[in-house]
């Protein structure tokens, strides 16, 4: 027994100073890592005041930094509502409805809604409304097409060579100093006075907001994107494809929003001239028998139709102008 707890004791002797030797280190790299990560703390509490400036510093310049951030946020004009643009007109109707039951319109000079629409009813079960209103829609279809080609093919040769520029400018700028309804008697002499002088007044009154706005598109094009096309060798095609079309689209669908709605404004007019159906047509005949519920039925659609065509153009610009970051998205 004494030998063997001899031996014990001495094998515990011996792994003493290892373990000691062993341990130290760790002990000594855990005190110096508690002490450096500790020490702003312990810095801190020892001095009240410094930790409650800094805490200040910390707090001003963290409201500093956020404070841009806040102040864009506020100039922008927030989410976009939905059906944003029907909300004026409903509210149109809901107080034009509500003038008409509290008796304060005449109805001989605006009738009421329900009255208009209980004589689109009638019109377009006698068959009269939708005849005319096939006949609208084929002439603006057709004046709105052939001013869009010649609207983006002058512009393009006006924007993109001074030659072109030379030649076709400033006969479109003259051509807009002229009033386009007072061409009308020139061109029932020249076209008589069938469909094809309609179309054409049409075609002149969408191709000139088209080309004004696309010409200044191609014109505002910053000229270092030149440089950089030429820099990096670009083809004509590839320099027209890639840099101006892009760069010009903006500005197009501007004029074809401004074209779209020209089309139906000058429809209105013409279709009262010399014209045996569409809508102005009914909308002339109804004020000779003094119907004016069937003046606002004409009015009313020539709106929706408006309202419709420029919805339309709206969605593909943003379709197609979706990389764009702007107030609208």
């Amino acid at each position: 027994m004494t030998t063997r707890t001899t031996t014990a004791a001495r094998s515990a002797a011996s792994a003493t100073p290892s373990t000691a030797i062993t341990e130290e280190p760790a002990t000594t790299s855990a005190s110096v890592a508690d002490s450096i990560s500790t020490s702003p703390t312990d810095a801190g509490r020892g001095t009240g005041t410094d930790t409650s400036n800094e805490a200040d510093e910390t707090k001003a310049a963290s409201r500093n930094r956020r404070s841009p951030r806040t102040r864009r946020r506020s100039l922008a004009p927030g989410k976009r509502l939905p059906a944003s643009r029907l909300i004026g007109p409903a509210l149109f109707l809901a107080l034009w409805a509500v003038a008409s039951a509290a008796g304060q319109l005449d109805p001989g000079a605006i009738p009421a809604p329900w009255t208009v629409l209980r004589t689109t009813g009638h019109l377009w079960t006698d068959g009269t409304l939708p005849t005319d209103v096939l006949t609208s829609l084929e002439r603006a279809g057709y004046g709105f097409g052939f001013g869009l080609t010649a609207g983006v093919v002058l512009a393009l040769a006006s924007g993109l060579s001074r030659v072109g520029e030379a030649l076709i400018d400033g006969t479109v700028q003259l051509n807009r100093a002229i009033p386009t309804l007072g061409l009308i008697p020139l061109f029932i002499l020249w076209l008589g006075i069938g469909e094809t002088f309609k179309i054409a007044i049409i075609a002149i009154v969408v191709y000139i907001p088209i080309y004004l706005n696309l010409h200044s598109a191609l014109s505002g094009i910053d000229h270092r994107y030149v440089e950089l096309a030429e820099v990096q060798g670009l083809s004509r095609l590839r320099f027209v494809r890639e840099i101006v079309i892009p760069g010009a689209l903006p500005g197009f669908f501007v004029g074809l929003r401004l074209g779209v709605t020209a089309s139906w404004l000058s429809l209105v007019v013409l279709e009262q001239i010399n014209a045996t159906s569409g809508l102005g047509y009914m909308m002339f005949q109804a004020q000779n028998y003094g119907r004016t519920d069937i003046i606002l039925v004409g009015l009313l659609i020539y709106g929706i139709f408006g309202l419709v065509s420029d919805s339309a153009v709206r969605l593909i610009e943003r379709k197609v102008l979706s990389w764009r970051r702007t107030l609208s998205n």
